[in-house]
């Protein structure tokens, strides 16, 4: 696992982490121009993967295509407060020698991406072409318009809103109450998320806002094995699933992160390219597009699709080519500096 320290980071709650990390994935050739990808909400840093192990955006990053690496260097952090590799409640808190658990510090979106620019100056980058990102990475791609807007040429948040919705919240505190009523749970110092049926429940609700009811209709179609519907048998399954390979500390955390998400009152210079998905019940183009018309320079397609909001994360062939076109506008002033 790759790494790069960036020291101590002052939180916008004034709070202090020290000996702060962010692991990484970095694709392309080193001196091109530089695209930074965002995972959302239980992603990691692995976009690109390996053949062996291809990673969430494979279909969409690599030689000739929408990203294309023959021409982009790509990055993507694993976020601040997540766990796989990234400073988050799974690590050691230097001041105490134990892991932090649940006395790791609130987040929010604006501490992520200053965490991540203090990563991309220790790399020796200076400047981005585009920050990409769907879902919470959106939010953290809106966010980087908002902040560093002489850092990046160009933002490309998918199936995000300018600030997060009161469903979304309300779902989200579907989620941290079942986590956190948990009779395993103990405050945040459980054994294992795995034992918590709690985090199982969260993954429930989440997974049922991600996809159309249409598409849930198409694939289960009310059919049954060993007297179980099948839609509840892969609702088990996925909440088993995240509560193996993910930490429940650091979903409650992302969790409230996203929650602070607010970018609705501020005017983002930066050149604005988003993409919208039919069916997002968390982040649906009407509470979008109008908040972009605002904005000087901005524009935005909208996919039909049946998966909803996980339409980021699918049919690359229905919508790679807008973010090949833009992110190909954006690069040929780079390449002419």
């Amino acid at each position: 696992m790759t790494t790069v320290s960036i020291g101590s980071l002052t939180l916008e709650s004034t709070e202090v982490l020290h000996n702060v990390e962010l692991a990484y994935e970095r694709c392309g050739k080193e001196g091109a121009p530089a695209i930074l990808v965002c995972h959302a909400l239980t992603g990691d840093q692995f976009a690109v993967g390996t053949a062996e192990n291809p990673g969430w955006w494979s279909g969409l990053i690599g030689p000739g295509k929408a990203v294309d690496t023959d021409v982009f260097q790509v990055i993507t952090f694993n976020v601040l407060g997540g766990c796989h590799g990234s400073t988050g409640p799974t690590s050691i808190n230097p001041e105490t020698g134990e892991p932090y658990r649940a006395s790791f510090p609130l987040l929010t979106i604006r501490d992520m991406v200053r965490a991540e620019y203090a990563a991309l100056k220790e790399l020796g980058i200076s400047h981005l072409t585009a920050v990409l990102g769907g879902s919470l990475g959106g939010m953290k791609a809106l966010e980087w318009g908002h902040l560093y807007p002489d850092f990046v040429d160009g933002i490309l948040p998918l199936a995000v809103t300018p600030a997060y919705s009161d469903y979304g919240v309300a779902f989200n505190w579907i989620g941290i109450q079942s986590i956190e009523t948990d009779a395993l749970f103990e405050g945040g110092n459980y054994v294992d998320s795995a034992d918590l049926k709690g985090f199982e429940l969260a993954r429930m609700a989440a997974m049922v806002t991600y996809r159309s009811g249409n598409l849930f209709d198409q694939r289960f179609r009310r059919s049954t094995k060993e007297g179980q519907f099948q839609v509840e048998s892969y609702l088990d399954y996925q909440g088993q699933k995240l509560a193996k390979r993910f930490d429940a500390n650091s979903y409650l955390t992302l969790l409230k992160a996203m929650n602070t998400h607010d970018v609705s009152r501020e005017k983002i210079d930066v050149e604005i390219f988003t993409l919208s998905f039919t069916y997002d019940l968390l982040y649906p183009s009407e509470q979008m597009i109008p908040w972009l018309k605002s904005m000087p320079n901005a524009s935005w397609e909208i996919i039909e699709t049946q998966f909803g909001h996980d339409g980021f994360l699918v049919e690359f062939e229905k919508w790679g080519e807008y973010i090949q076109k833009k992110l190909n506008s954006l690069v040929v002033p780079e390449l002419m500096r």
